[in-house]
């Protein structure tokens, strides 16, 4: 009877401790979980949080050139680029960035403000770019970042007009794609979603060092 009495003690204390175990277990688990929930990066944390900054900067700043100098089609080009603006949000709540982040100008998600947004050019400087011969380099140290907008490769200009042709190249992986500009950015070169495709790097939304060429 005794010995009963010691069995059945032992497996209660066994029993005890496997709770306690479980219990411990699942309080380290909720631990874990929240220490694991970290804040949303900004763009100077990430290269693909900076991209996508600058992509939805650029595409602010269109809409607020074609509001402040509006035509006939502008309705239609604002109402294209809000929808851009929207999937650039999306994109960046699932690369965990900190939605609605806006870089605008193609060195500000680098986390230097650009010289030439803020101090007009002397005019004995060189001509604007759009001036530039064909198959010259243009836009010198400027990044280039997606539009998000669909469609067959293209590209838009705050330099060039319609019907310039660009080479893009990435200088990381000496990928390069020619495209047409078929409409107006606040940078440079902005590629649409296909043509960035055709130079990106895996999982990156910005080209730090590009070399960009007008060929027609």
């Amino acid at each position: 009877m005794s010995r009963r009495r010691t069995l059945g003690t032992k497996k209660k204390v066994a029993l005890l401790v496997s709770a306690a175990a479980v219990a411990g277990g699942g309080a380290f688990v909720m631990a874990g979980t929240s220490n694991a929930a970290q804040s949303p990066q900004t763009a100077a944390e990430s290269t693909v949080c900076q991209g996508l900054a600058t992509a939805l900067g650029n595409n602010q700043r269109f809409i607020e050139g074609q509001r402040s100098a509006p035509d006939a089609q502008s309705a239609a080009r604002i109402a294209n680029r809000e929808a851009v603006i929207a999937q650039i949000k999306v994109q960046q709540e699932a690369s965990g960035c900190a939605v609605g982040e806006s870089a605008q100008g193609s060195q500000a998600a680098a986390g230097q403000p650009s010289q030439a947004a803020s101090a007009p050019a002397p005019a004995s400087q060189a001509p604007p770019a759009g001036n530039a011969a064909s198959g010259q380099q243009v836009c010198n140290g400027s990044t280039v970042t997606l539009s998000g907008e669909a469609g067959a490769p293209a590209a838009s200009s705050n330099q060039f007009p319609a019907g310039t042709k660009l080479k893009v190249t990435n200088l990381d992986n000496n990928k390069s794609t020619t495209v047409e500009v078929t409409s107006v950015s606040g940078s440079c070169a902005l590629l649409n979603n296909a043509a960035f495709e055709q130079v990106r790097e895996p999982g990156k939304f910005l080209i730090r060092r590009a070399l960009i060429e007008k060929v027609g």
